[in-house]
């Protein structure tokens, strides 16, 4: 609502652009509602940065001003990721404003964009994913009677759902897109719907067969209803599993371990990709299966593998 509210004292001008360029965000594919929310409140934070100062026009944007908002917006505390991305945003904006005519010249072209710092993921060491893994599988046989007849379908959920994301590495939003037809039960893979609606197979291995054809068998029929679908993750209701819903079921399988620390969705991605990397697995083969766009944004990994080997050689090595 606040969003509205300051978007109709801007400038007739900067409204409708802002309007039209958020219209033209939601054709494009690939970008989700999150994504153009984002977009519409970096620009309109711009565009009232650019009134402020007496603008009434979008050529009255200039590498100066553009420079004096990212100031504001620095000293106002915002982290560097954060930073880039409101430049990324920018870069985006004034690029379409200049092709549909509504600015001579792109100001945005020399906009220097703040390099974020890449903090190394959490991740759980091998000893601890098998301990939370092995937990939930505990509490969906101590559920059961003799032909597992009376398990519960949530415990069985919850463990397939840590699973899948520890053995595949797949994004959260990934796994509750998952329909029952994107399983190949024979080959053992799944078919998953990535970012900019790029789909990729990936492998899942034993223990995660094991917990699917539980689920499929004994716990989603349990909750499934008219209004499912082809969902493959329910919830309590029979609708389909949403990523918040997800998060909470990880912070449970992973709160009920002892000593364990405790982390999302995400962190069992990383901690998947960390796990192969140490393995043997090579960099390409592991960006292909968590469906990264760069190579650079996998190497991350390689350094969260490095620092545990530093870790453990200045521990144990008498001349560390």
């Amino acid at each position: 609502m606040a969003a509205q509210d300051e978007t109709t004292q801007l400038p007739d001008q900067f409204a409708r652009a802002l309007s039209t360029f958020t219209d033209f965000l939601r054709l494009q594919q690939g970008r989700s509602e999150h994504t153009v929310r984002a977009y519409r409140t970096d620009i309109e934070s711009l565009l009232t940065h650019l009134a402020e100062h007496g603008a009434r026009h979008l050529d009255d944007l200039d590498l100066r001003t553009l420079r004096s908002w990212q100031a504001k917006q620095s000293a106002n505390g915002l982290a560097r990721s954060t930073l880039a991305r409101r430049a990324s945003s920018v870069k985006t904006f004034t690029a379409w404003a200049q092709r549909r005519g509504l600015m001579a010249n792109d100001p945005a072209v020399r906009l220097q964009s703040p390099r974020p710092h890449r903090k190394l993921p959490a991740v759980l060491r091998q000893e601890q994913a098998a301990l939370a893994l092995d937990g939930a599988k505990q509490r969906t046989e101590s559920t059961g009677h003799g032909d597992q007849a009376g398990q519960d379908p949530i415990e069985l959920r919850d463990r397939l759902i840590v699973e899948l994301l520890y053995s595949c590495g797949i994004r959260v939003s990934e796994l509750c897109g998952l329909n029952t037809s994107h399983i190949d039960q024979h080959n053992q893979v799944l078919r998953v719907l990535g970012k900019g609606n790029k789909e990729r197979v990936v492998p899942y291995g034993g223990p995660a067969r094991e917990a699917l054809q539980q689920w499929l068998r004994s716990g989603r029929p349990s909750l499934a209803d008219s209004g499912s679908g082809e969902a493959l993750l329910l919830g309590k209701r029979g609708r389909r599993l949403n990523p918040r819903q997800a998060r909470q079921a990880v912070h449970r399988v992973l709160q009920a371990v002892a000593d364990l620390p405790d982390m999302g969705p995400h962190g069992l991605r990383h901690s998947a990709a960390t796990h192969l990397l140490e393995g043997g697995a090579d960099l390409r083969v592991v960006q292909e299966l968590l469906g990264h766009a760069s190579l650079a944004t996998t190497q991350l990994y390689t350094h969260v593998s490095i620092g545990r080997l530093r870790a453990v050689h200045e521990q144990a090595h008498p001349r560390a």
